[in-house]
C-alpha cells in the first residue's frame, strides 16, 4: 500500500473536493444544477473505493483522504440547508460531529497500522444522507409535481441517517476499541 499515487481512484476523491464550490455557488440560485453537482461529487464517492480495492490501487493517502472528502461534501450540503432553513441546525451538528469523532477514530487507528473499514451502517448513512440532501435540495423546482413529496421524503431519509449515524457511530467506536 502507497502513500500517494495519482490513479483514477485518487483522482475521484479530488475531484469530490473540486466539486464543492460549484455545488456551493450552483444550489441557491439554480438548485436542479446544484442537486446534479451533488449528485455527480456522490457518484465518486461509490465509485473511488470500489474502483481501488478492484484494481489494488489502495493508498494510505486514498483511506485519509476519501473519508475526509466525504465529509467535506455533506457537511457543506448540511451547512447549505441550514442557511437555506431546510434543515434544522441541531440536526446538522450531529450528524456533523459524529462525523468528525469517527474519521478521528479512523485516523488514529490507522496511525496505528490499523484499517477500520467502512461499516455497512455507515454505508447506509451515506446512502440516507445522500438521498435526503438531494430531495431537500430539489423542494420547490419543476420536481415538485411529481405524486409525492421530495421535502417529506428529504426530513424522513434525514431522519434515519440520524439514526444510523449514532448506531454506526457506536459500531464504530467499538471496533477501534477492539482493535487497538
Amino acid at each position: 500500500m502507497s502513500t500517494l499515487r495519482l490513479n483514477l481512484p485518487t483522482a475521484l476523491t479530488l475531484s469530490r473536493i473540486f466539486l464543492i464550490p460549484f455545488f456551493v455557488l450552483s444550489v441557491y440560485h439554480h438548485p436542479v444544477l446544484g442537486a446534479l453537482v451533488f449528485a455527480i461529487a456522490s457518484i465518486t464517492d461509490f465509485l473511488d473505493g470500489y474502483l481501488a480495492r478492484r484494481s489494488g490501487q489502495i493508498t494510505t493517502f486514498g483511506i485519509i483522504m476519501d473519508p475526509i472528502a466525504d465529509k467535506f461534501l455533506v457537511i457543506s450540503a448540511l451547512v447549505v440547508l441550514v442557511d437555506m432553513e431546510r434543515l434544522p441546525a441541531w440536526i446538522a451538528i450531529i450528524l456533523i460531529v459524529r462525523d468528525f469523532l469517527i474519521t478521528a477514530l479512523r485516523v488514529v487507528a490507522l496511525s496505528k497500522d490499523i484499517v477500520i473499514p467502512a461499516e455497512m451502517g455507515g454505508k447506509l448513512k451515506t446512502a440516507a444522507q445522500i438521498t435526503g440532501i438531494l430531495c431537500i435540495v430539489l423542494m420547490g423546482t419543476f420536481f415538485d409535481h411529481l405524486p409525492f413529496d421530495l421535502y417529506d421524503i428529504g426530513l424522513v431519509s434525514i431522519w434515519l441517517a440520524l439514526l444510523l449515524s449514532v448506531v454506526s457511530g457506536i459500531q464504530y467506536t467499538v471496533a477501534f476499541w477492539r482493535k487497538t
